[in-house]
């Protein structure tokens, strides 16, 4: 859990992904298109990405990913971002983090 809140704390938007997951691809797209520059975390990609899997688990994260923190507080996975995305509340979000300027 500790390596999770250390992680988080690196940059304004931080994701969770593994390299296969299509859900994860698209929440990424996503946040490039908008011209975020998020910390990509791909757990299966990187030692000991399981564990950090099993934190996200424990977090509440279901399925583990994508997992979305921006301005380090867990945000939820694809159905959040997108719900957010949709309703208009996710620009303004990242405006309030520093990870958007426009």
């Amino acid at each position: 859990m500790e390596r999770v809140t250390k992680l988080v704390s690196e940059k304004p938007v931080v994701i969770f992904s593994k390299s296969s997951c299509c859900m994860s691809h698209t929440i990424k797209t996503l946040f490039y298109e908008f011209g975020v520059d998020p910390a990509v975390h791909e757990l299966d990609e990187i030692s000991r990405g399981h564990e950090i899997e099993q934190a996200l688990v424990r977090l509440g994260c279901n399925p583990s990913v994508p997992a979305v923190f921006i301005g380090g507080e867990l945000v939820g996975g694809a159905n959040e971002i997108m719900s957010l995305h949709l309703n208009r509340s996710l620009v303004p979000m990242l405006k309030r983090v520093g990870a958007l300027w426009v």
